[in-house]
């Protein structure tokens, strides 16, 4: 005679793996985690040499990785490490208290607009145009770059909300630097050209000195798409009150959402 299977158990283990492959799917449906971003919009940054520049850690970029050799007023080609590397996961530190890497435009000067060649103030001073680093007349190139309302440093608060987002950033070749009270800042200088990636992941730093800012994790972007598409300012970036306050280093669990401006 042959034996009894008994049977009983097969619908538990088609619970559990029911279970299973339905949990592996909704772990991966927040596209901040898989990283499936579909932003139609980037939003515009500044990035100076505290984040991204030759020798940097984490990344100890090359001369030629970052355009250095390439670098002049009005530069806008891509940053050469960026565009071989589209789709690459990598990680950016972001400066110091009082000496930030990240900066966000919340407002274009009118004077911006008013120089041409289009009525869009963002658009002229990327293309570039007079005043605003072109090459024609080649009298006070720079005359439009000074003083610049609005120009907001990035502590922990303001980049922990850009996770999520997409960024497609002018990347200069020195400092930018900061007056507050009121908040202003000076864009003169060479700049290496430019970057785009979406933002990954925000954490705390632990192997930088007491005032790091954090590291960003980002997956690298096409620029130049970027450029052509549809821009955003970061619109309510939080305002520091000076060069050391807030003394904000560590991101948030639950930063405030970040709200986008016409860049008009």
């Amino acid at each position: 005679m042959k034996p009894t299977i008994k049977l009983s158990f097969l619908p538990k283990i088609a619970v559990v793996i029911s279970i299973l492959i339905f949990g592996s799917c909704t772990e991966s449906s927040d596209p901040n985690e898989s990283g499936n971003f579909s932003n139609t919009t980037a939003v515009f940054l500044l990035i100076d040499e505290e984040s991204i520049d030759n020798g940097n850690e984490p990344n100890n970029f090359s001369s030629t990785d970052v355009n250095d050799q390439l670098a002049e007023l009005g530069q806008r080609q891509p940053l050469r490490f960026f565009e071989q590397n589209v789709g690459r996961e990598i990680t950016l530190y972001t400066g110091q208290v009082g000496d930030e890497g990240w900066f966000a435009l919340k407002t274009i000067p009118s004077s911006w607009r008013s120089a041409g060649p289009s009525g869009n103030g963002l658009r002229n001073y990327l293309t570039p145009g007079p005043g605003l680093g072109a090459r024609i007349p080649d009298d006070d190139r720079e005359v439009l770059l000074d003083k610049i309302p609005n120009v907001t440093p990035l502590r922990a608060t303001g980049l922990a909300m850009l996770v999520g987002q997409t960024i497609f950033a002018v990347v200069y070749d020195s400092d930018i630097s900061i007056n507050y009270s009121p908040l202003t800042g000076n864009l003169q200088g060479a700049n290496l050209g430019i970057v785009g990636f979406d933002v990954l992941g925000v954490s705390s730093r632990t192997d930088g000195s007491s005032s790091s800012l954090p590291a960003v994790r980002v997956r690298i972007r096409n620029a130049g798409t970027l450029r052509d598409g549809e821009l955003a300012l970061f619109s309510n970036a939080p305002t520091p009150q000076s060069s050391s306050e807030p003394f904000d280093i560590n991101p948030p669990s639950s930063p405030p959402s970040i709200q986008l401006g016409e860049p008009n």
